[in-house]
């Protein structure tokens, strides 16, 4: 199929042409209109519900409102997570959904639950509302409400509040993805009825009569319309409340006649409600601002941009001194990230391209393969564009332009090497021609090609599978990468091919380029290093393996943390003061914290603090706590500090000046993140559960203390639970019972006269303020019932006093729960340290020294949550990438060996992944682990393209080659792809790696690891993969030999050398070498010539055996020898001295043996150099051969198409056209013949030679060998040296049998003690001769017959050899004269013949049948002088051979 598509798209070249402009257009169209942000939207699918009851203490608020809520939503399925907060006014909770739930849907379900459980919360107590669609990157645009010089005193923080939430927010509201505009700080502008309490005690009033004459008397209607004549008149009433005035001059009741009006118990003025947030910026005092909250999945770019649009026009709105000043952009990030992203992928993309060029070899060819980065990415921007994809930091930030481009290196390469081995050196090429060579070299390669890019592709699917954070964070990552793959993949099965025939040069010039010798070079060290791995295999792969398993105790040794930190480019950080501080305390410490840093710091462009709770509620903060954003400038202009952890350190040092407070730094959208993610805003959240508030404060509290001394762990904080001075009103339920008075009642007294009471709605036009009745604060600073009075049911006013106490009891600051179960915080950030050992340490500390009652536990989150689920997730998707990894390769070889030899390149790739972290320093991260993930397609794919390469080679010939030549023929082709794939892959993550600007953080480690993998999965691929391939095909071979019958040793080794021979000059091409050469290395390689001179070598030893004397012989007598007592001893000893004439017929012998041997050695010698000169004229007649019918059918299908032509015309009929296809077919057919024989022909030169690699003749040219016949008079010394020595050494055995008729000589020595004599000694000497001499005489007799059986022998030999010389003689002489009538007559009459007869025949003065009888007299002419040359020379040679 793929070679189908290949040939297409060559063939269809203006289609492909189209289709490219297509995705042109489109992707730059996707690309201009592709979503936009920084990072990936990580936060969970999760609702909020807020309820705001602002006179609520934490307690009733958990019991009235957050536990009914809990409740509720716990009964909604695909709920993952219940999270609240309970604080003074305010219940937030969280309810976080599985991920595929949509979020419209989610908040469905939320609303349903939510109308079920308002019956059970009162109406006062406040209504449950959802929180805006927004996420941790909602926050694009924060900005202040500047005042100009000069006009302070004319716009009060009550009046820019008024400015803000009339004018600005109302003209921001409304723009495409905002969901919110959030209004921060100043006053929020009300009507107060401050009313004296001693008034209304002296005039019997009470606040409830204030109110119900206020709510009376603020209320407009109509009275429908009445006629009059031909017009209708609408009745309309206007009561409605105006200005203050009108709230003045309501009547409160009548005391004596006398109308009381409102002016006579209290004051009317403009107020504000209780403040439970500020906003402080630079250190200038308060200030107001806002929050624009982006819709979940909207456009950043687009988004922002469309605000500051719209602010542009607002600031024309503002009144004059008013101006609207961003202080915080997301677009600034945005920019920033996209921007190091772009930089990475252009730089990445022309490291990619040089390399392309100059390892290439070939400048067009690799502007090919560059080419397919722009398209293959615009690919990837529709489809981005289609699947919902944003641009982003990690959405583009890990695109490898080396891994892209992988498959169009390997087919590009295919091409070239087609083209270029063809031996088409100095032809050029026509366009079909080339089309053609183009199209079978792609498609040689193009399966292997494919299958390897699909290989990666699968490896990058279990990332799609990643869920939560991890998920959300890399699975864009992977879709781009996919995309951009399936788009790479799709142009080199038909962009690459077709570009390639139409812009590769058609003239064939093969020219050794800069990268030609590099690849020498290179082979020459790897050859070394693989012979030297290949003789110590068991070493390597121990060697190997011991490097894994160092390095896995390394990666032990690395620690690990979530996602690695992004740098936002600005800091946040928290401000927490002691539970019960002021509003007014927390904006004094606020202003001072934001002076000294703009002070101490001048990088510093803005310090902005939001204290406590904004309007929509979706952090909820106490008034002690801030979130302070500094803002700062590029880090090009820092001079305080060279790093983001110094500036910190700094700033910490800097703020130790400011007391009453404690400061922790993070970064805004981390900051965000967190509290959203896990409710919790530090990097790791300690969390304790438990029922009693104040026994879970005082262990935290505890535990905080032990924390703090762990290395790494630092802004150890404990979350104010507790703390809040509450003033505690007692009811005396006895007296209200006497009194006639209810509890409502008096709530409502209370609440109406501190908190205040909305009575109504005052509207300036289109604004609308609340009317508030609450008592004069100067008159109550503090909590006196006495004030407050209470009509009883006889109407008589009792103090408040007299039916209530008060009591100063320290309450809950607020109060966490967790899946519905109490819990406190400890947050804890780490600097310097990977959150895995921390948090280890931290666990470990803690169980050991902090002890819990029973129902109390510890749980741990934050990032290290994210963490512990991420790498839970890792373990179940990294085994599902090996497997499918491990059986894609199993259906590739179909043999589960080679799928594990490829699949070893998998675990060794740790190696370098884990080198390079320890070495930079860097921890293992979720960035990490995706990396790795990668790093494993791109190992395998490298393996693929080994084992194919060497299957291929052991299939290609009809002689299989043995192992080790197919590894070195093999891996000296392979060296340059799997390089170049390596290096292309590496070099293409460098920018990543070493990037330091905005967003490099979680490139850097990704980078680092594929960077450090490949490089040394490359080096061991090239040596692991050929020595496990060796390593099996030797067990393989041993196993089946076992199953084989016996076979003769000497016979195997035969079948073995002659299938390895013939087998490993297989291919086409070969190393010229001259005559000289080939026969250097067949004297130096041929086993025959090794043989003769083992033998002489045998023939020298026998030396030792010319003296043979035989065995020395011992003996001990003793008893009663020759004496009279049985105590006589004797001992003897003798030695045979054999014949004295035998050694030296026998060192004759060994003479004529080594003479002989050498006659041999050189009779082998000239033998073995006319094998080779035989050879070496066999080839050149084949290649001559082959170069005639080459020719001849290039002829031929010029007149086919002539014939063609002429038949179509009408010039020749049917019979004439069959006559040319018939020539020409057979013309073809001797062709693939004559090639066949010059590859038989080059094996069989190889074989002669007995070379290590491929060889053929340097000479092609068909050249006579030279004949003196001076010197072919004499007959071969050598041979006739060889027929007397075969005599001499018949002889020399007769002489030998003959000297055994002669006597044997022995000498001895005895020594005897015949009691009482003692040292008897007797000295022997004896000889012996064979007198029964028939058994001698029949072995001589032998030895003469054989002697004059060589001498017959001698005699034919040398007959033989001089008829063979004389025939020779004749022979030659014939083919001399043969050759000389070719030469001088024949050739040229041959090629007269042709060149009249194609005249004739283009004339038309011949026919076709006279053409193609011309043309066969021509090439029979021709094929007969290369047949008589040929014969020639083997003649020559033979006759060389046998004479002198």
């Amino acid at each position: 199929m793929f070679r189908e598509i290949v040939s297409f798209s060559i063939r269809k070249k203006m289609f492909v042409v189209l289709t490219t402009l297509l995705l042109l257009a489109g992707g730059i169209y996707s690309m201009l209109t592709l979503p936009i942000d920084a990072v990936p939207d990580i936060t969970n699918n999760q609702v909020q519900i807020v309820t705001v009851s602002p006179t609520l203490a934490p307690q009733e608020v958990e019991q009235l409102i957050t536990f009914p809520i809990e409740i509720a939503m716990s009964n909604i399925m695909n709920v993952e997570e219940i999270r609240s907060v309970s604080r003074f006014g305010l219940s937030l909770v969280t309810v976080v959904f599985k991920e595929d739930v949509p979020v419209l849907d989610a908040r469905q379900l939320i609303n349903e639950q939510i109308q079920t459980v308002s019956g059970e919360i009162p109406a006062e107590l406040g209504t449950p509302e959802l929180m805006p669609i927004t996420t941790g990157l909602g926050e694009i645009y924060q900005y202040v409400l500047k005042v100009a010089p000069g006009y302070e005193k004319k716009y009060d923080a009550m009046e820019l509040r008024t400015i803000q939430d009339w004018i600005v927010k109302r003209q921001l509201s409304g723009i495409p993805g905002i969901v919110e505009i959030n209004s921060f700080g100043g006053y929020l502008k009300q009507y107060e009825v401050a009313v004296d309490p001693d008034a209304l005690y002296s005039l019997n009033i009470t606040i409830g009569d204030v109110f119900s004459a206020l709510s009376r008397n603020n209320q407009n209607t109509g009275g429908s319309y009445i006629e009059k004549t031909s017009k209708a008149y609408y009745i309309r009433s206007e009561g409605m409340i105006g200005d203050q005035k009108d709230i003045e001059r309501i009547v409160v009741t009548n005391r004596g006649g006398i109308p009381v009006h409102i002016s006579d118990i209290g004051t009317v003025r403009l107020g504000a409600p209780k403040r439970f947030g500020a906003m402080t910026k630079d250190g200038e005092g308060e200030c107001v601002g806002g929050i624009a909250m982006m819709l979940k999945g909207a456009n950043a770019n687009v988004v922002t941009q469309e605000l500051e649009k719209r602010v542009a026009q607002v600031q024309k709105m503002l009144p004059e001194g008013i101006s609207v000043e961003p202080y915080l952009n997301r677009s600034e990030l945005v920019n920033r990230n996209i921007s190091t992203v772009i930089r990475n992928l252009i730089e990445g993309a022309v490291i990619v391209f040089l390399v392309l060029i100059v390892f290439l070899g070939d400048v067009r060819a690799g502007m090919i393969v560059a080419s397919v980065i722009p398209l293959a990415m615009l690919f990837a921007f529709i489809m981005m564009r289609i699947f919902g994809v944003s641009a982003n930091l990690m959405s583009l930030g890990a695109i490898d332009f080396g891994i892209v481009v992988d498959g169009s290196i390997v087919i590009l390469e295919g091409i070239l090497a087609h083209i270029y081995g063809r031996q088409m050196a100095g032809r050029k090429l026509t366009r079909k021609e080339m089309d053609q060579e183009v199209a079978k070299g792609a498609g040689n390669v193009v399966r292997s090609a494919t299958f390897a890019v699909l290989i990666i592709l699968i490896v990058f699917f279990p990332i799609l599978t990643l869920s939560g954070i991890e998920g959300k964070y890399f699975t864009p990552m992977a879709k781009t990468l996919v995309f951009c793959i399936i788009g790479a993949l799709l142009l080199s099965l038909t962009y690459v091919p077709m570009m390639a025939s139409v812009f590769l040069k058609r003239t064939v010039s093969v020219k050794r380029t800069l990268a030609d010798r590099f690849f020498d070079w290179l082979n020459r060290g790897y050859r070394r290093t693989l012979d030297f791995c290949l003789k110590h295999i068991w070493g390597t792969i121990v060697s190997a393996f011991a490097l894994l398993i160092f390095s896995l105790f390394l990666y032990t040794r690395l620690g690990a943390e979530f996602i690695p930190t992004l740098d936002e480019g600005d800091f946040a950080m928290q401000m927490t003061l002691p539970a019960g501080s002021s509003l007014s305390k927390s904006i004094e410490i606020s202003l001072q914290a934001e002076k000294r840093l703009k002070e101490d710091f001048p990088e510093i462009k803005h310090v902005v603090a939001k204290i406590g709770t904004a309007e929509v509620p979706t952090d909820p903060m106490a008034v002690e706590d801030a979130d302070v954003m500094i803002v700062m400038k590029p880090f090009s202009e820092w001079t305080s500090a060279s790093s983001r952890a110094e500036m910190v350190e700094k700033m910490k040092k800097s703020l130790e000046s400011v007391k009453g407070a404690e400061f922790n730094f993070s970064q805004p959208i981390q900051l965000r993140f967190n509290e959203l993610m896990t409710g919790a805003k530090a990097d790791i959240a300690i969390k304790l559960y438990g029922e009693d508030m104040d026994e879970l404060y005082s262990k935290a509290k505890e535990a905080a203390e032990y924390v703090e001394q762990i290395p790494g762990a630092s802004d150890v904080l404990v979350e104010q639970a507790m703390g809040l001075p509450q003033l505690l009103i007692h009811y005396d339920r006895s007296k209200i019972a006497r009194y006639g008075i209810d509890i409502e009642e008096l709530n409502t007294i209370i609440r109406t006269a501190y908190a205040g009471e909305i009575a109504g709605v005052v509207f300036e036009n289109e604004r609308r303020f609340d009317l508030v009745v609450r008592l004069d604060q100067e008159k109550v600073r503090d909590l006196n019932l006495d004030k407050l009075f209470v009509r009883t049911v006889e109407g008589i006013q009792i103090p408040v006093s007299e039916v209530a106490s008060i009591d100063l009891v320290n309450g809950p600051l607020q109060i966490n729960r967790d899946a519905t179960k109490r819990r406190i915080v400890i947050g804890v950030n780490v600097r310097d340290a990977d959150i895995q050992q921390v948090v280890s340490a931290i666990r470990e500390s803690l169980d050991k020294n902090v002890k819990l009652k029973p129902g109390y536990y510890f749980e741990y989150g934050g990032q290290f949550e994210n963490l512990q689920n991420a790498i839970r997730t890792l373990t179940l998707v990294i085994p599902i990438a090996l497997v499918l990894i491990l059986l894609l390769l199993f259906f590739a070889f179909r043999s589960v060996i080679y799928s594990l030899v490829v699949f070893s390149t998998v675990p060794l790739s740790l190696i370098g992944g884990i080198l390079a972290l320890w070495v930079r320093g860097l921890p293992f991260s979720i960035s990490a682990g995706v990396g790795f993930i990668a790093l494993f397609g791109v190992a395998v794919l490298n393996g693929i393209l080994m084992i194919n390469h060497f299957n291929d080679l052991r299939k290609e010939k009809e002689y299989t080659m043995c192992t080790n030549r197919i590894i070195r023929k093999g891996c000296h082709h392979l060296l340059r792809p799997v390089f170049l794939t390596g290096l292309v892959a590496s070099l293409g993550f460098v920018p990543m790696a070493v990037a330091t600007s905005a967003g490099a953080e979680v490139q850097r480690p990704l980078a680092t690891v594929v960077i450090g993998g490949l490089i040394v999965s490359t080096i061991l691929t090239l040596i692991v993969i050929p020595v496990f391939y060796r390593l099996v095909n030797e067990i393989s071979r041993l196993w089946m030999r076992k199953r084989r019958l016996p076979v003769r040793k000497s016979g195997l080794m035969l079948v073995l050398l002659l299938g390895c021979s013939l087998s490993s000059f297989a291919a086409d091409g070969g190393k010229p070498v001259s005559l000289d050469e080939a026969i250097h290395i067949a004297l130096e390689n041929h086993p025959r010539l090794k043989m003769a001179t083992a033998e002489i070598s045998r023939a020298r030893a026998t030396r030792g055996e010319i003296w043979d004397g035989g065995s020395t012989s011992f003996s001990y007598s003793w008893g009663q020898l020759n004496g009279e007592y049985r105590n006589d001893h004797e001992l003897s000893v003798e030695q045979s001295l054999g014949s004295l004439l035998t050694p030296f017929y026998k060192n004759a012998l060994v003479n004529t043996q080594v003479e002989r041997g050498e006659a041999y050695r050189n009779m082998v010698k000239k033998e073995i150099v006319a094998e080779v000169k035989r050879a070496w004229a066999y080839y050149q007649y084949a290649y001559n051969l082959y170069q005639l019918y080459n020719e001849q059918e290039s002829l031929a299908g010029t007149l086919r198409s002539s014939g063609e032509l002429r038949y179509q015309q009408g010039d020749i009929d049917l019979s004439e056209r069959n006559m040319i296809t018939t020539m020409a077919s057979d013309l073809h057919t001797r062709w693939l013949q004559a090639k066949d024989e010059v590859r038989l022909a080059a094996r069989r030169f190889a074989w002669a030679c007995y070379a290590d690699s491929a060889i053929v003749p340097q000479d092609t040219s068909l050249s006579v060998l030279p004949f003196d016949e001076r010197s072919a008079r004499e007959l071969s010394q050598d041979h006739l040296s060889y027929f007397s020595m075969q005599v001499k050494e018949k002889k020399d055995l007769l002489r030998i049998e003959r000297s055994k008729f002669f006597p044997e000589f022995s000498v001895g020595y005895a020594q005897q003690k015949i009691f009482p004599l003692r040292k008897l000694d007797s000295w022997m000497v004896g000889i012996s001769f064979p007198l029964l001499f028939f058994p001698q005489q029949s072995r001589s007799k032998q030895a003469k017959i054989d002697w004059q059986i060589a001498n017959y022998e001698a005699d034919q030999n040398r007959t033989q050899l001089q008829n063979k010389v004389a025939d020779l003689q004749g022979r030659i002489s014939q083919q001399r004269k043969s050759l000389d009538y070719y030469s001088e007559a024949a050739l040229r009459e041959a090629d007269a013949l042709q060149e009249s007869s194609m005249l004739k025949f283009r004339e038309s003065e011949i026919g076709i049948s006279e053409l193609v009888q011309s043309l066969n007299t021509v090439r029979e002419i021709r094929k007969g002088y290369i047949e008589n040359v040929y014969n020639y020379n083997v003649s020559l040679l033979e006759m060389e051979l046998y004479t002198e």
